[in-house]
């Protein structure tokens, strides 16, 4: 069964894990020093918050979460459906969670990640930045041939959960 995926990019953590739990009726399900996630279940949504990883603060991106490989085949043939450049990190640690991603972005610039949890981590690990999925579909949509590689992420503005 998928899942909605929400990342908020927050500025004072505990505020927002103090609302967030009233939002949602209960605490988070991961609580680390800069990152807090809420598996709930009505709505059926994933929603993390965190600091210090982002340069604004807001929706960071948007994603679907699978449950095991076959749903992620089925997203990922979305994703090559879509007629967008996807760019494809393949197994990552991110959000203190393992896991296989893939990224994208709408026409208009939001970023939709799409990935399968395998594990967990104990380091909040890292991923590419929203500009960089941007900048792949923009690069694509002015008549390259095709997206860029997926850059190194840079340690100071990881951009990821699950």
């Amino acid at each position: 069964m998928k899942r909605l995926h929400v990342h908020v990019s927050v500025e004072n953590l505990d505020q927002s894990i103090a609302f967030y739990s009233t939002l949602f009726a209960a605490p988070p399900t991961v609580t680390k020093p800069d990152y807090a996630k809420w598996m709930v279940e009505d709505p059926r949504v994933n929603f993390a918050i965190s600091t210090g990883q982002h340069a604004t603060r807001g929706i960071e991106h948007l994603g679907i979460q699978v449950d095991d490989r076959d749903e992620l085949a089925e997203v990922y043939a979305r994703l090559d459906a879509a007629g967008r450049p996807v760019l494809d990190e393949g197994a990552t640690t991110c959000c203190y969670a393992r896991s296989e991603k893939s990224w994208i972005a709408d026409p208009q610039g939001v970023v939709w990640e799409t990935f399968h949890t395998t594990g967990d981590s104990t380091d909040y690990g890292s991923g590419p930045s929203p500009d960089a999925v941007r900048a792949a579909s923009d690069a694509a949509a002015e008549g390259n041939c095709c997206a860029p590689a997926m850059p190194a992420p840079a340690p100071a503005a990881v951009s990821c959960c699950g």
